[in-house]
Formats: structure tokens, sequence, C-alpha cells
């Protein structure tokens, strides 16, 4: 009997070690997937601010996202949805993008929360 029941404990220790290693197997798989998917979406985003900056103010972006990458994410999302729009009507200048981030720095500051 015993030599049933230790072959009974190795057949549930393999089971179990082959449900684990699957599981760990799927998990890898899928965060493979979204690692994808966020290459493929930051291509996208690079393509599209090259078409819609200056070599400069492209420059100036990637300044940004050195010191504030969240920032930097939140400009380009914004100037994704302008270019999407029909709202620029041609390429910025470094010049414009500065104007650009003084009046998103601005109303960032403008919005105040009061606690009652």
């Amino acid at each position: 009997m015993s030599d049933i029941e230790e072959l009974r404990k190795r057949r549930i220790q393999q089971i179990l070690y082959e449900q684990q290693r699957r599981q760990l197997e799927k998990q890898l798989e899928q965060q493979q997937q979204l690692e994808q998917q966020e290459a493929q979406i930051n291509a996208l985003i690079k393509k599209i601010i090259t078409q819609i900056l200056t070599p400069e103010a492209r420059e100036r972006l990637a300044n940004i996202r050195l010191v504030r990458p969240q920032y930097a994410r939140e400009i380009e999302i914004v100037l994704i949805q302008l270019y999407q729009q029909g709202r620029l009507p041609r390429k910025l200048s470094d010049e414009e993008l500065k104007d650009m981030l003084k009046n998103i720095s601005q109303r960032k500051k403008e919005i105040k929360i009061k606690r009652q």
C-alpha cells in the first residue's frame, strides 16, 4: 500500500507541477503579447509625431520624455488628436511647440480642487 500511496503522491505532484508550468507559460505569452502591442503603439506614435513635428520640436519632446515621460506621452496624445482632427495644417516648429507647452502647463496650474 505504501508504494501505491507514494506513486499517487508523485503523480499528484507531477500534475500540479505541469499545471503551474502551463500557467506560467500562459502568463509569459500574455506578457509578450502586451509588450508587442505596446511596441507597435509606440512605433505608430513615433511615426505620427515625425509627421507632425519638425526635427527641432521632436528633439525638444525627446528631452521632455527623458525628464517627464508621462508628460511627454500626454503631449503626444494631444498632438495626435489635433492631427486627427485636422487642426495641424503643417508641421509644428519648436517655437510653436513651446507655446503649446506653455498653454498646457498654464491650464494645469489653473485647475484647483477645493475641499469643504
